[in-house]
């Protein structure tokens, strides 16, 4: 196998959902099959790396000053869902059934993994909460240890003292220590649907 070719596998097995076939598929697709397609893919993929940014008050991707869903006037911000990264988020959009807004913290608790409070996006929800804008918040996060510890510092350290906003957690349809990004729209239903106050 050719340097080149060998090189661009490693980098697309290196992407999440891909292993070595799909890798190859990939490549060789691009570069003998359809060749005529990966120069739109590029340019595409340097447009979106130069324009796309973190939303500062919600943490989703935008090219604005804030994200679409957070600006629609016919949404709920007084609800707020928080997720963990921004494929949850989408996959909950596809759902169709939730109107509020959402706060992508780009992660969850880890320590074993060096991941504390300071390298989520805490301070820009804890200032949501304190300028009055959350009136609940629905902790759609993973169902499991980190997720859990992820929830509390929520509830213990950025809640302290709020009787004035309820804080539930989506009903787990969903797997234990499985995640959001790959339900399907009536499990994410269901979940959505059966939160629970935490």
């Amino acid at each position: 196998m050719s340097e080149s070719l060998e090189k661009v596998e490693q980098l697309l097995k290196q992407l999440p959902g891909l292993g070595y076939r799909s890798a190859e598929r990939i490549a060789l697709h691009l570069l003998v099959e359809k060749p005529e397609r990966l120069e739109p893919l590029v340019e595409a993929l340097r447009q979106a790396a130069a324009n796309l940014r973190r939303c500062p008050i919600t943490g989703n991707l935008t090219e604005a000053d804030t994200c679409a869903i957070y600006a629609d006037p016919a949404r709920h911000r007084e609800v707020t869902c928080v997720v963990e990264t921004v494929p949850d988020l989408l996959a909950i959009e596809r759902s169709g059934v939730y109107r509020g807004v959402y706060h992508v913290l780009h992660g969850k608790l880890s320590p074993l993994h060096g991941v504390g409070p300071s390298n989520l996006n805490f301070a820009s929800l804890r200032r949501r909460i304190e300028e009055g804008e959350v009136q609940e918040l629905i902790l759609a996060l993973s169902n499991d240890i980190e997720g859990e510890a992820t929830c509390h510092y929520i509830q213990d350290e950025l809640l302290a003292g709020r009787a004035d906003i309820r804080l539930s957690r989506i009903g787990f349809g969903l797997p234990s220590g499985g995640g959001i990004t790959y339900a399907d729209s009536a499990t994410l239903k269901s979940a959505l649907d059966g939160r629970r106050d935490f």
